[in-house]
């Protein structure tokens, strides 16, 4: 795998790091994997600090997407789909747990080539090999209401490259509802010198400073921010790091670098 796809092992040791030590994210399958790929992470990558931060944000996503799906069943609608774009061999389908609508992880043909050798697909959860930025995949869905979820993947988009696959999007669905993580300009900026992906040889990031670029042409409505590192997640840290990772990691250092935002269409 290139150096992008590569990118993917660090969330999966957080996720696998904080599950093993029963906080924040509760994530056997990433466990599982990890003990059996065990990919050579260095420096930053390792970092418990950084594995904190990836257990958090792929918490936060999993309670949004939680909450949007308890609205579609006490709806008792089942025209709805999920798209995690960019899903690297995380498990949010299986921590999600059973849906009536139908779920797609989406990703580069080489991340679905490792992805198979762990998940299966069912009649409800399916693996589409693809470059989220070529859109013709999109056409092969159902048109009704879609869950879109946008983790750690949109650093790599040029904004009009990321613009294009949600216009993409919002063409193609009648109702729909995007979270996604974002670099600012000063992180993209730095994230040349000193970012842990760029120990698996990744130096190239893209970085927004208003979510309203994602407005544009879009057909999309800006919703609102998320906090990455929510106060019930930092509490499960023990006393020193509970104050570091509140200074550091959930205070205005690390807003000024990264945010989260949510968009819909209705």
């Amino acid at each position: 795998m290139d150096g992008v796809n590569k990118t993917l092992y660090i969330p999966l040791y957080g996720k696998a790091y904080v599950s093993k030590k029963g906080i924040i994210l509760k994530d056997k399958k990433a466990e599982e994997i990890w003990s059996k790929e065990q990919f050579e992470l260095k420096g930053k990558s390792r970092s418990k600090w950084l594995a904190y931060y990836m257990g958090m944000r792929s918490a936060v996503f999993d309670e949004w997407v939680k909450e949007l799906l308890a609205q579609e069943e006490e709806e008792a609608d089942r025209e709805y789909v999920v798209l995690h774009i960019g899903c690297g061999m995380d498990s949010r389908a299986e921590r999600i747990g059973n849906i009536t609508g139908q779920w797609y992880d989406v990703d580069f043909s080489d991340v679905m080539k490792e992805r198979r050798k762990y998940y299966m697909e069912t009649e409800s959860y399916h693996m589409i090999s693809a470059d989220a930025r070529e859109t013709d995949w999109i056409k092969g869905l159902s048109g009704g209401k879609a869950i879109v979820v946008l983790e750690g993947i949109s650093m790599y988009f040029k904004p009009e490259e990321m613009q294009r696959l949600l216009k993409a999007l919002t063409a193609h669905f009648t109702k729909v509802n995007i979270l996604m993580d974002c670099y600012t300009k000063k992180a993209a900026k730095a994230s040349k010198y000193k970012n842990p992906i760029n120990e698996v040889g990744v130096t190239k990031v893209y970085g927004i400073d208003e979510p309203s670029i994602f407005t544009e042409n879009t057909g999309l409505k800006y919703v609102g921010e998320h906090d990455m590192t929510p106060s019930s997640m930092i509490r499960q840290l023990t006393g020193f790091e509970r104050i570091i990772f509140r200074h550091v990691f959930g205070g205005m250092i690390s807003k000024a670098m990264y945010r989260m935002y949510e968009y819909g269409k209705n």
